[in-house]
């Protein structure tokens, strides 16, 4: 077999990770996105509180029984005429409940949306705005799950209960681990956890939390935690989210290499899992064992395995389930050396798994379908050659033409192959010192040259397209103190960790800095004045938590940012870098480690906007996480 043609097991897993994840979204959390609530107005009668009793059944059937609940709704929709305007949004909730559960997420989102427009209640809006930002995530359209997560939030603080503020904070820890911030996406879990939630937040939340340490490499090495969620989980009959902790075990296991014991267990509970009748579920757990088996060297259940997996994914469009079955196929066909299945179980692999690659992964791919080809190609000039062979005994003039036209076709091939590869090598060379004319050395963002470049081309398309940006420049608190200290090398340290951290802050389209020095600055593409503003304390939160430990010293890193918005500045990038400088400079004046914006007055005067300036401010240093945002909105 070719090993160029098998996928890291490590990849492999990180795929059924975020699988599984997408399956617990569209059935596991929706167990917590819903409770009774009760109309205060008006006294309710018989037949209102006969509703009132289904809706509370109905919604105890969400995640223990999915045929039952089904059945439930269809029930609640007859009862709908005669119930009262609050139970018939809710009703319209568990409506939308159900067609997010069954994938069909537009109806989903258009029931949801109208429970938002059409209720009074704050309770039953803050729901339905974290089942839309839950369905973004489960379509993969991270940018309306993030906007439509910051508008649901706002909520926050006027929902009724604790449990309805552990679930705003549970679908913010899931979708922040789905678009790659595992590490905040923990956070949001473990601060669920630290706030007594009910046990079954605690069961669906912990597999949250599991998930995402595996994700960034933080599981505990003892597997008594895990096997702790799962009992509890079991005990209150939330098989799908035991199953889910279980399924997080057995990857830990099979990272271990305790492929045995993963398999065993899995296959120990598959009936249990099948029985759910969760088709997302059920491919990441037969796809795994598909991939486990032919590891073994049994191909026949491995093909027995995969085969499920492919019909489980194919019932709900499951592109990673199907991949991982396709390739397993692959491979299949490859040792039983059967060129014509393995070509074709290939290109099924390589549609299923092409939206989900990276630049990276598209290459290899690329480079497997040439290699097919040209395998291809060489059996039909090894035909040809043999034909020719044959001819020789024949016709002497006509092998002698033969010849010819192969030296020809070689000389062509050796050709185009040199002019390919210089060209390849130029391009190369050519990206490299453009790379290095772009890039700050130190920190791998843009230096200030380029960074003035992109934002002044950013905020022309964004005028035009009537799109609002705004700006963040902040400046390393004490960052002299930092060198005179402890070196130039801690000093380097320190702004590189600085730069990686803002980086992960940053979407394609936003542009990140370094303008000297310490100073750094992020122009944020349709984006208002409190987005940014919030996003600036975020950074600063983040910077205040890097690890200085590995430097051998301790110290506590800070900045003081300035945000501007072109709302207020116009799209002038030097007007937008003069008001975030005025108020980076307040910020300084006021202490450090903090976020200030506009207030409507006149920042107190600095020396110039020299590069590298001095912004000490009277008063000394900020105390370590002491911080305000001023003025924004």
């Amino acid at each position: 077999m070719n090993p160029t043609a098998q996928a890291p097991p490590r990849a492999t897993h990180r795929w059924l990770r975020r699988c599984v994840a997408l399956w617990l979204a569209s059935g596991v959390w929706l167990a917590l996105a819903t409770q009774p609530v009760v109309d205060p107005s008006a006294p309710a009668t018989a037949q209102q509180r006969q509703i009132d009793a289904e809706i509370e059944r109905t919604d105890q059937l969400r995640s223990t029984d999915a045929k039952a609940f089904g059945q439930a709704i269809e029930q609640l929709l007859t009862l709908r005429a005669q119930a009262s305007p609050q139970q018939q949004a809710r009703i319209e909730y568990l409506q939308a409940y159900g067609l997010s559960y069954e994938g069909r997420y537009d109806a989903a989102i258009t029931h949801a949306r109208n429970v938002i427009d059409t209720s009074d209640d704050v309770d039953t809006q803050f729901l339905a705005g974290l089942l839309i930002a839950n369905t973004h995530t489960l379509r993969r359209q991270f940018v309306d799950a993030l906007r439509q997560l910051d508008a649901t939030v706002t909520l926050l603080d006027q929902v009724s209960t604790r449990e309805l503020r552990h679930r705003g904070l549970w679908v913010a820890a899931f979708t922040y681990s789905e678009v790659g911030q595992q590490a905040l996406g923990l956070t949001y879990a473990e601060r669920i956890l630290a706030d007594e939630p009910t046990p079954r937040t605690r069961c669906f939340t912990q597999q949250v939390k599991f998930d995402a340490m595996q994700s960034i490499n933080r599981l505990p090495s003892d597997d008594r935690p895990l096997q702790a969620a799962i009992e509890q989980c079991e005990s209150l009959h939330e098989i799908a989210a035991a199953n889910a902790v279980r399924m997080t075990l057995a990857k830990k296991w099979l990272d271990e290499g305790k492929h045995a014991a993963a398999v065993q267990m899995l296959e120990n509970h598959l009936q249990e899992i099948e029985q759910t009748r969760y088709a997302y579920l059920i491919a990441q757990i037969k796809a795994i064992l598909a991939d486990q088996l032919l590891e073994r060297g049994d191909l026949g259940q491995a093909e027995v395995y995969a085969n499920d997996a492919i019909a489980q994914g194919s019932a709900d469009n499951n592109a990673y389930s199907l991949a991982s079955a396709y390739r397993t196929m692959f491979r299949i066909a490859e040792l039983r050396d059967d060129s014509g299945q393995a070509l074709a179980w290939y290109r099924r692999y390589a549609e299923a798994d092409k939206t989900y690659l990276n630049e990276v992964k598209a290459r290899e791919l690329a480079y497997q379908m040439v290699r097919q080809e040209t395998l291809e190609k060489s059996r039909v000039i090894q035909k040809l050659d043999s034909q020719n062979q044959v001819l020789k005994l024949q016709r002497n003039l006509e092998l002698q033409s033969a010849k010819t036209t192969r030296l020809i076709v070689v000389l062509l091939v050796l050709l185009l192959a040199s002019a390919i590869y210089w060209t390849y090598k130029t391009k190369r060379v050519q990206m490299s010192l453009k790379h290095l004319a772009e890039t700050d050395a130190l920190t791998d963002v843009c230096n200030r040259h380029h960074f003035h470049q992109l934002a002044t081309h950013h905020l022309q398309q964004s005028e035009k397209a009537g799109a609002e940006c705004a700006l963040i420049m902040f400046d390393l608190d004490h960052f002299k103190s930092i060198n005179d200290h402890f070196g130039h090398p801690v000093g380097d340290w320190v702004l590189k960790q600085v730069a990686q951290a803002c980086r992960t802050f940053c979407r394609r389209i936003d542009v990140l800095g370094r303008l000297g020095g310490e100073e750094f600055a992020l122009l944020l593409v349709g984006c208002d004045l409190r987005a940014a503003g919030r996003l600036a304390e975020d950074m600063r939160l983040r910077l205040g938590n890097i690890d200085t430990s590995q430097t051998g010293q301790t110290f506590v890193v800070s900045a003081s940012f300035g945000v501007a918005s072109t709302s207020r500045e116009g799209f002038a990038l030097d007007q937008l870098l003069s008001r975030a400088d005025d108020m980076l400079y307040l910020s300084k004046s006021r202490g450090r480690n903090r976020v200030s914006g506009h207030q409507g007055e006149d920042p107190p005067p600095h020396p110039g906007n020299g590069q590298g300036r001095d912004r000490s401010a009277p008063g000394g240093p900020a105390a370590p996480g002491h911080a305000a945002a001023q003025g924004l909105g």
